[in-house]
Formats: C-alpha cells, sequence, structure tokens
C-alpha cells in the first residue's frame, strides 16, 4: 500500500463512492451466496439512492465513517440506533446501538483498516450487528473486537435467503 489510510465522517459528496464500495464489497464477499441482481447496474443506482438519502439532511440520525486512501474511498461502516427492521430483524434488540455496515474492499484485508473503521463508528461501545453466517471472515474480525454470536438467527429473504447470525458485546 502506497499510503496510510485515513478515517473520516461521510458527506453527501461521498454518497455515489460509498454505493459504488458497497456493491463491490457485496460483488467480492457474496458472489454465488446472493442473486446477482444484488450486484448489478441497478443496484449501484439503488445504493446511491439510498447513501444520498442517508447522508442527506433529512436523514435519521446516523454514524457513517468511510476509509480513503490516496483520495479513494476503500470501505465504509454504518452505525445508529437499534430500531427498525435492519437492526431488529423481529427480535427485540439486545443493545442500543446497532453497526449495520462495514464493507472494505478485499485489496484493504488485513491492512487495519476494517479496525479503524468499527472503532470509528461505535468505539468501544456495547453494540449488536448482523453478519452472513457464511462469511467467516467478517465473524472472525468481530469476534476479535469483543462480539459473540447470542443465539439468534434470520434467514433474510430479501437477499437470496442468506442466513444471518446475531453477534453483540
Amino acid at each position: 500500500m502506497s499510503s496510510t489510510a485515513t478515517v473520516r465522517p461521510a458527506t453527501l459528496d461521498d454518497a455515489d463512492s460509498i454505493a459504488a464500495v458497497h456493491v463491490e464489497t457485496w460483488r467480492e464477499t457474496y458472489t454465488g451466496l446472493m442473486p446477482d441482481e444484488m450486484f448489478d447496474d441497478t443496484a449501484l443506482e439503488r445504493r446511491r439512492g439510498a447513501w444520498a438519502f442517508m447522508l442527506g439532511a433529512d436523514a435519521p440520525p446516523l454514524t457513517i465513517v468511510v476509509a480513503e486512501r490516496d483520495a479513494r474511498i476503500v470501505g465504509f461502516a454504518l452505525a445508529g440506533a437499534s430500531k427498525g427492521a435492519d437492526a431488529t430483524k423481529g427480535f427485540e434488540p439486545t443493545r442500543d446501538l446497532t453497526l449495520f455496515a462495514i464493507y472494505l474492499l478485499a485489496s484493504e484485508h488485513g491492512t487495519g483498516v476494517g479496525h479503524a473503521l468499527l472503532t470509528g463508528a461505535i468505539a468501544d461501545r456495547p453494540a449488536q450487528l448482523w453478519v452472513a453466517s457464511a462469511n467467516q471472515r467478517a465473524r472472525a474480525f468481530y469476534e476479535r473486537h469483543g462480539f459473540r454470536e447470542d443465539g439468534v438467527s434470520f434467514e433474510d429473504a430479501h437477499i437470496g435467503g442468506i442466513v444471518e447470525l446475531r453477534m453483540v458485546r
């Protein structure tokens, strides 16, 4: 790597870049596990709109941070209150804070940027998250950062029937 990655709060100007990283990381991680339409051009357009909303003036209170290397966004993390379907999946939350997403390009794995994103989003606060059961790398990452599976799982029909596990710390 040619430079140190930096983590900073995301801005509305980052929406398109975050959307591109979101779709690319899903492609890198979930090809063969999720339907291909999760990674196509239509998915990218949907993500652009979603990120523009989440970073806009009318967005709910969220913590969104990005990691940049050489002036290029290479990852992001998103956290907020444990409210709504994305946080609860129909189960009573066990923590007030949910880490909704942390995605990092595969080329950045093992560089410490994931840790920096996690710290930027939730620091060392108690939190919950949902992780794909098949994503062993992510599960191990979260375990190294104090999260443990609590026995609750959810089959997400919206993303190809992926089974998600809840982890808490």
